[in-house]
């Protein structure tokens, strides 16, 4: 009996050291993960999503109370309007010097003329001159205040523009948006709550496309390259296994200790590299899950 119970364990030993070399490395599924945070402050108003649920790219995915940003933007163009209602009409401004100046042109012509038969004087003709040098200064002058008070009205407009612009894009900040199609793994916030920039409000991932983060000796390194196929097999415990064909997407360019979760072909290694193998997801894989790799 001792024999047969001897020769038992010795058959399991060799079946588990046959499984353990039965692959090169082995790893975990990740996925790239993306933490989704408040870009402004204020309560949320509206979050209907749940963790499982799919989103995909560029979908609001909830809102931010923006009723003090609208008030700011209605004071702005207000603001903006007022301004712009003061902006003078240089044209009706300077209408009763420009018809002064030609009815003097047309008196200094008519002087001239006189002048010619001898039935005007000079000093006539001289207090025109005068007069006519007085109104183009005058006009000059207010050519200038008017120009001056218009550029400084539409700096102001364009200042109050940009504060618009502004207060537009802190609207749009508002709205919960999903940068990436994925599937929500974590949710932490809830409709009613009370936003601040910077605090996360759920975690999502692509999980149609995962990897697997494998750990190689640096022996085996030499017959690893970027976008080589490998045959990857997840372990769904028991003896459910299925393969999946990836390719080498990313190799750590530093070697680190062996995790104590992992097993190595040479379990006595203790420096590994990290590989990433790219895998198209068909549902089943689970991020954390296990899998092994082999190389040939």
């Amino acid at each position: 009996m001792k024999r047969i119970v001897i020769y038992g364990t010795v058959l399991f030993l060799i079946m588990a050291c046959n499984r353990r070399e039965d692959f090169d490395a082995m790893g975990t599924f990740e996925a790239t993960e993306i933490t989704i945070s408040a870009e402004m402050t204020g309560r949320i108003l509206n979050f209907p999503v749940e963790e499982g649920d799919t989103l995909i790219a560029q979908q609001s995915i909830g809102i931010i109370d923006t009723v003090q940003l609208y008030l700011q933007k209605l004071q702005l163009e207000r603001q903006q309007a007022s301004l712009a209602a003061g902006r003078p009409d240089i044209s009706k401004q300077i209408a009763s010097l420009q018809e002064q100046i030609i009815k003097q042109q047309t008196e200094r012509r008519r002087i001239e003329s006189l002048l010619k038969d001898h039935a005007a004087t000079t000093k006539q003709l001289d207090d025109i001159n005068a007069q006519l040098n007085v109104l183009n200064t005058q006009l000059e002058a207010q050519l200038s205040t008017l120009q001056n008070n218009t550029v400084s009205i539409d700096e102001h407009v364009s200042s109050i523009d940009l504060q618009i612009a502004q207060i537009n894009d802190k609207l749009l900040k508002c709205h919960i948006i999903s940068p990436i199609s994925g599937t929500i793994l974590a949710k932490y916030a809830e409709a009613g709550e009370l936003a601040t920039v910077g605090r996360p409000l759920l975690k999502i991932a692509d999980m149609n496309r995962i990897y697997l983060r494998a750990y190689f000796t640096s022996s085996q390194l030499a017959e690893i390259q970027l976008g080589q196929p490998l045959t990857v097999t997840a372990d769904f415990g028991g003896d459910k296994q299925f393969n999946y064909t990836g390719h080498v997407v990313w190799i750590a360019s530093e070697s680190e200790f062996t995790p104590k979760t992992i097993q190595t072909r040479d379990t006595r290694a203790n420096l590994v590299y990290a590989v990433k193998i790219a895998v198209k997801n068909d549902g089943k894989l689970k991020l954390g899950m296990y899998g092994e790799v082999h190389l040939h």
